[in-house]
């Protein structure tokens, strides 16, 4: 292949950790229900990180809602050079994330990490699928 023999021309090194450290997402919401087998269609947010970096990340999620006080924070790791899906479903500690309410997050890791909200909704047996963008605060 041709870009393997050529020399580097900018762009990171490897290890080098991506992305930020802070990152906000407006547009969350997970509904209660879902149609088809469980856990493939069960309808959810799904919060995808990536640390390319050589050391774990560190990560404290914030969860805010339209009516009530902000819950969290809620940690995760995320493994030097991995990936992490975390079903915000999922999350219960320190309290469970609310079905069928809009909510927002901020996601604060104290390295660098690259963030992505990916939403299946499979009310109604039709399918729904999205990925959200956030915000990058730094």
């Amino acid at each position: 292949m041709a870009f393997a023999g050529r020399r580097r021309q900018g762009g990171p090194e490897p290890g080098a950790a991506l992305g930020r450290t802070h990152w906000v997402f407006s547009a969350g919401f997970a509904p209660s229900q879902s149609t088809g087998s469980e856990p493939e269609f069960t309808s959810r947010n799904t919060l995808c990180l990536l640390n390319t970096g050589d050391d774990d990340a560190c990560l404290q999620l914030m969860i805010y809602y339209q009516d009530q006080e902000p819950v969290g924070p809620f940690e995760l790791t995320v493994p030097a050079r991995r990936v992490l899906h975390q079903r915000i479903n999922d999350l219960i500690d320190p309290q469970a994330v609310l079905l069928d309410a809009p909510y927002g997050m901020v996601l604060s890791s104290d390295l660098p990490v690259v963030a992505q909200l990916y939403y299946l909704d499979s009310r109604g047996g039709h399918l729904a699928v999205s990925h959200l963008n956030p915000l990058p605060l730094d």
